[in-house]
């Protein structure tokens, strides 16, 4: 036999044992449109045996291996896919998605940039960078780009929705209602469509409006868990605290809460099991200022007859060490005791039955030592008032752009020269403590405040604090210290509506943005209170005899 049929017989032979590789990739393929996966990916490993460069398969591989949420194969399969097509779009797009996944958020960004690159007018393509854009925090930009898809899809109910995201997170939220209503529009109602548009309604103080939509979005998806959120939020603004409570509960199924949630072999005490002789475990779950509000349930749950174990953020162990109702206080992280059952602090309201009526509003509740509290008395000796303020709380909080003003803003208090101020601002910056030291009648202590401890201290011996609702305002009501807090347009839910008081702390006075973003009234109507309250109100005395502050300082005269 010569050389030239041995190799046409060899050519012949191997055919035969090849595969049909595109009739192959069609099965592959539609068994994992039928969702047949694993039947799928062992084709796809067949196709790739005999020809490891395929680009569909790699690519279909790796978006496989995405949808079973085996990321780090995924992007192995899509890298190589790439190598062998740099121009296709679906392959960066589903790179994206991958790498997304393992929260590479910026790395999703640039892969999604390269997809548009190349498609610059491909709406699903400027959609999915818009909102990668949107979860980066860049909302501005997003907006931009959303904008730009709308060019080429005006009606795309997805663009409409994001968009309408990006104008939340922009703080315009009678826009994001244009937007929302937009793709209503096009696509009718929608659970998501209608939680969204209620976030908005209830920015722009409008919770009567939020609750009908809310009603709606659980009606058509009653296990869309942000809407049952969203609808108790609502319900506790409006007071209606039995319905409130519980469809608050649904925070741990949302996106925001499920991955902060505890899980423990003791069960959640939901209020209808026995606490006499059990072990509690209370814990904290969000913000300082929340803890402080809802510690104060630890003395209610003791006299059910439970051992309370309190666990709270190591920044308020030592201020909440001798609380009421809690045998044992201990930082997060730190070893857990046996407890028979636990429950988050702010889910102790549901399980306490908690009413308008019934709220545990006995201050104080948080204590302060007379060694504590006398050096700063010994500091602050004056015969003018004392008044702590503070303008902003935690930058990272998500309704921050709202709930916090300028200290420019805030200023205008500090022309009333017989007032002693003095500033209760956490790290303020370097603009701000020029501010402060303009102003003589303002003393700036923030280097001597090295713990909440310190905090509370000062607290205990001022007259009256002002602060925005930040943990500033929860410590000074704990502490039963006459509070002005300064509230945006919308509120949070704990200060309800319509109210110049708070059944959680009844030294409180609440003063309300009349507008939305404007403070200017607000701090109208304080000056204004601070003047009538100079007149009427006796001269501290230099050293004050109640070292602990069990009772409301001087500016028990607040008129209402």
């Amino acid at each position: 036999m010569g050389t030239s049929n041995a190799a046409a017989m060899l050519r012949h032979q191997t055919a035969r044992a090849a595969p049909d590789l595109v009739r192959l990739l069609r099965k592959a393929h539609a068994a994992h449109i039928e969702g047949a996966f694993a039947q799928a990916e062992k084709l796809y490993k067949a196709i790739l045996r005999h020809d490891p460069d395929n680009f569909d398969a790699l690519h279909l591989m790796g978006f496989l291996n995405h949808q079973r949420g085996r990321q780090v194969e995924a992007l192995l399969f899509l890298a190589a896919a790439l190598k062998r097509n740099a121009q296709s779009v679906e392959a960066h797009l589903n790179y994206g998605l991958a790498l997304q996944a393992l929260d590479r958020a910026e790395d999703a960004l640039a892969s999604y940039g390269n997809a548009v690159a190349i498609e610059p007018d491909n709406a699903d393509l400027l959609n999915k960078y818009g909102a990668a854009l949107l979860g980066l925090g860049r909302p501005q930009e997003a907006l931009a780009i959303l904008d730009r898809a709308l060019i080429w899809d005006p009606d795309k109910i997805e663009l409409l929705g994001n968009r309408g995201n990006a104008l939340i997170k922009l703080n315009r939220p009678d826009e994001a209602i244009i937007s929302y209503d937009n793709a209503r529009g096009v696509g009718g109602d929608s659970a998501q469509l209608l939680t969204n548009r209620a976030h908005a309604l209830r920015l722009l103080n409008r919770p009567e409006e939020a609750l009908a939509d809310l009603r709606t979005a659980v009606a058509l998806d009653p296990n869309y868990a942000e809407a049952q959120f969203e609808l108790g939020m609502v319900l506790l603004t409006l007071g209606e605290f039995e319905e409130g409570w519980a469809a608050y509960e649904w925070r741990w199924a949302t996106g925001a809460f499920s991955a902060h949630r505890r899980y423990f072999k003791s069960p959640l005490w939901t209020g209808e099991q026995s606490l006499n002789g059990r072990t509690v475990l209370l814990h904290g779950e969000q913000g300082l200022g929340d803890t402080i509000q809802f510690v104060r349930y630890a003395a209610h749950v003791a006299r059910l007859g439970a051992d309370v174990v309190l666990e709270v953020q190591p920044e308020l162990v030592a201020l909440i060490a001798k609380i009421e109702g809690a045998a044992h206080v201990i930082a997060r992280g730190e070893k857990l005791i046996p407890f028979d059952f636990h429950c988050p602090l702010m889910s102790l309201p549901f399980a306490c039955k908690t009413k308008m009526t019934s709220i545990p509003a006995d201050v104080p509740y948080l204590k302060i030592s007379e060694t504590q509290a006398s050096n700063w008395a010994k500091r602050l000796r004056t015969k003018k008032p004392l008044v702590g303020v503070a303008w902003a709380g935690r930058r990272s909080h998500n309704n921050d752009v709202n709930r916090s003003m300028g200290l420019s803003s805030f200023a205008p208090l500090f022309d009333l020269a017989d007032v002693q101020f003095v500033s209760l601002q956490h790290d303020p910056s370097t603009n701000d403590r020029g501010l402060l030291r303009s102003h003589c009648n303002v003393l700036d202590v923030d280097k001597d405040l090295r713990s909440l401890v310190d905090t509370a201290a000062l607290i205990s011996q001022l007259d009256c604090v002002i602060s925005v609702d930040t943990a500033v305002a929860h410590l000074a009501g704990a502490l039963a210290k006459p509070t002005i807090v300064l509230l945006p347009f919308a509120a949070d839910f704990r200060w309800l509506c319509g109210r110049d008081d708070s059944p959680w702390y009844p030294t409180a006075r609440l003063f309300r943005q009349s507008q939305f973003g404007r403070w200017e009234n607000v701090i109208e109507q304080v000056r204004a209170h601070l003047v009538n309250l100079r007149r009427v109100m006796p001269a501290p005395s230099p050293l004050p005899k109640d070292l602990r502050c069990s009772q409301p300082g001087p500016f028990h005269t607040f008129d209402r």
